[in-house]
């Protein structure tokens, strides 16, 4: 069986002091997170940085402290069976101009109710819902 890592990023902006959050359309047809797979000599939080940076051209991005959520799940690639373990974060960015990679369609930021209905896997949804539960904490201190 292949291995593989991966680490994206719930991006979000402040609008009113109310969290946007961006949601990526991957030309495979779903809505996600940005996120890639970890290349060799990066480490979690080099391999987001440069994954929003490729995907969106946004390169302003603060990490929250304290968020890291993993998922992991089984495909199929080439008929062969893939365990795929992918760990997110939570970064906030002033910036709302995208430009998208060769990789996307589209792009929407929304608020939590938007963004959890564009999200395509339930894994996804579960940690859009971690994260935002999370920030508002954090806003709400």
């Amino acid at each position: 069986m292949l291995e593989e890592r991966s680490a994206g990023a719930v991006l979000f902006r402040l609008q009113d002091r109310e969290p946007i959050y961006l949601i990526l359309h991957y030309h495979a047809g779903h809505w996600d997170f940005p996120k890639g797979n970890i290349e060799q000599g990066e480490d979690e939080l080099s391999t987001v940085k440069r994954e929003i940076r490729e995907e969106t051209c946004i390169d302003d991005v603060e990490f929250i402290q304290g968020f890291r959520r993993m998922v992991e799940y089984m495909y199929r690639r080439a008929g062969r069976l893939v365990h795929k373990v992918v760990v997110f974060y939570l970064a906030k960015t002033s910036k709302d101009e995208v430009k998208l990679s060769y990789e996307h369609n589209d792009y929407r930021w929304g608020r939590f109710d938007d963004a959890l209905n564009l999200l395509t896997y339930n894994n996804s949804k579960i940690i859009l819902r971690d994260a935002d539960e999370f920030l508002r904490g954090i806003l709400s201190s």
